[in-house]
């Protein structure tokens, strides 16, 4: 199971180990973003720290509707206990979790301040 803490601002929270192919690794604070379907977004300050690989720039639907392009990098996570290589999208705004890196797991949150959020495989 992966736990996290539901913020001041009400916003579900989760820790998340971040790195490169080199092993440089750096703990991250994301929000969970259920409106979001990709794995992570991540500032490009973080981005260039970790030296993460380009892959691709690629158009994405925010929730307004419109468009914009996103620049998209490879990283590494440790979720569930497991390296996992997935796609992060470069955004100025604070690290979003997506809805791709939940899919198989089952999302339970306590929405008070401090309140538990639970991940779990399904």
């Amino acid at each position: 199971m992966i736990y996290g803490v539901v913020n001041l601002r009400r916003e579900a929270t989760l820790p998340l180990v971040v790195g490169n192919s080199s092993g440089q690794r750096q703990a991250i604070d994301t929000v969970i973003d259920t409106g979001f379907d990709g794995f992570l977004s991540l500032p490009s300050e973080t981005i260039v720290r970790l030296g993460l690989p380009w892959t691709i720039s690629n158009t994405a639907t925010l929730a307004d509707g419109s468009e914009t392009l996103f620049d998209f990098y490879t990283g590494t996570v440790i979720w569930d206990g497991q390296y996992r290589t997935i796609d992060i999208a470069e955004s100025e705004t604070e690290p979003l979790l997506g809805m791709a890196m939940l899919y198989g797991y089952r999302l339970q949150v306590d929405t008070v301040e401090g309140g538990i959020v639970k991940i779990e495989a399904l």
